[in-house]
């Protein structure tokens, strides 16, 4: 597929059937790429990581208190692993970008799936894979694993829920807050 342009709708078709495969996709051409940086180097720098990303998510729980998203996540993980064959990272643009880029390529252990980047939900995103999902679909690196990981399935404060079908979960609408009687309600 790597010699194949990827548009939308290829993707699109892709994600589709990730959703409802019994099986683990086929690697990239070529297989998975090795990484350059000496594990000796990416433990540490995912350790030292580690307390800004719980951070993050603190203050995006904090935050989801404040203005509450109008779904919630209910289930619990089928270890099917289809969320880590095809995850989305924004396309590698200027320093900062790159930087992201190395760090979840060399660091976390995402590949490339393909070469060119796409356009999905209006941004133009790099269709990765991660080494560490293992043949039960558990993850081999679950307690260094990266924020879009521990994010997943995104249950967004704006937007829409972004879960795969069949995993297990499911995003459930927040029932609207209940009112409550006043005594002189009930004389009206």
């Amino acid at each position: 597929m790597d010699d194949q342009k990827i548009t939308p709708e290829t993707l699109d078709k892709i994600l589709v059937q990730a959703e409802e495969a019994e099986e683990q996709p086929p690697l990239p051409p070529g297989g998975i790429p090795k990484q350059w940086v000496p594990g000796w180097i990416r433990l540490p720098a995912c350790v030292l990581a580690l307390p800004w990303i719980l951070f993050d998510l603190y203050l995006q729980k904090l935050a989801a208190l404040i203005i509450r998203p109008p779904h919630r996540k209910d289930g619990k993980c089928l270890k099917r692993g289809n969320c880590c064959h095809f995850i989305l990272i924004p396309e590698p643009k200027g320093l900062l970008g790159r930087l992201n880029f190395f760090f979840n390529t060399q660091i976390y252990g995402f590949y490339p799936r393909y070469s060119e980047p796409y356009e999905y939900d209006g941004m133009r995103v790099a269709v990765m894979g991660c080494r560490y999902l293992e043949k039960d679909g558990s993850c081999g690196n679950y307690r260094l694993r990266p924020v879009v990981c521990r994010k997943w399935p995104m249950i967004e404060i704006f937007g829409t829920p972004r879960i795969l079908k069949g995993c297990g979960f499911r995003a459930v609408p927040r029932e609207a807050p209940k009112t409550k009687k006043s005594p002189l309600d009930i004389l009206q």
